[in-house]
């Protein structure tokens, strides 16, 4: 059982990726709004991936240009993963601007981390809540799935078991 998890989390990884990586060979983070400019239509540079629902949206200054608020994109690295942690939040000690935003995260062993979310992608800064280590030089990771692989066993069983959960809710509805 946990192989098939960790075989179909490697699946799910390797589809994040694609996914996340566009025609012209930039990759994004999960829920970023940038269109690549490079081989596509003038209707799709025009095209913004802005969720008019969502509350913490003032405007479409928001959403338009060639990067999202780091801020909001924080909110959304959060929303997505939360279920796979024991905690993680924006910090709201840290200055957080347009471009660099900070998280802390708790992972299922204990371990304490505070994450620089950039352009450049998510990598370690501290090894405390707030704490940011000007000397520290860790890896960028380009999606919060593989940061937090590479961090936490915890991390990886509990997606892999919500994958699971999901693909035998899926088979029972016969899709």
């Amino acid at each position: 059982m946990m192989q098939e998890a960790i075989s179909a989390h490697q699946s799910i990884s390797d589809y994040v990726r694609r996914r996340e990586t566009c025609r012209a060979g930039m990759t994004l983070f999960p829920g970023m709004s940038r269109m690549c400019g490079v081989d596509l239509s003038a209707e799709e540079r025009m095209e913004v991936d802005c969720n008019q629902g969502d509350p913490t949206i003032d405007s479409i200054e928001d959403c338009v240009g060639d990067v999202k608020d780091m801020r909001l994109e924080a909110e959304a690295v959060v929303n997505d993963v939360l279920f796979a942690v024991a905690e993680m939040y924006v910090s709201q000690m840290l200055n957080n601007t347009l471009d660099v935003a900070y998280i802390n995260v708790k992972t299922r062993e204990g371990n304490r981390y505070c994450l620089e979310l950039s352009e450049a992608g998510l990598r370690v800064v501290g090894y405390q809540f707030d704490q940011v280590n000007e000397n520290l030089s860790s890896q960028y990771h380009e999606t919060v799935y593989s940061l937090l692989d590479s961090l936490s066993p915890g991390y990886r069983e509990a997606f892999g078991n919500a994958l699971l959960q999901r693909l035998e809710r899926l088979k029972q509805n016969g899709q």
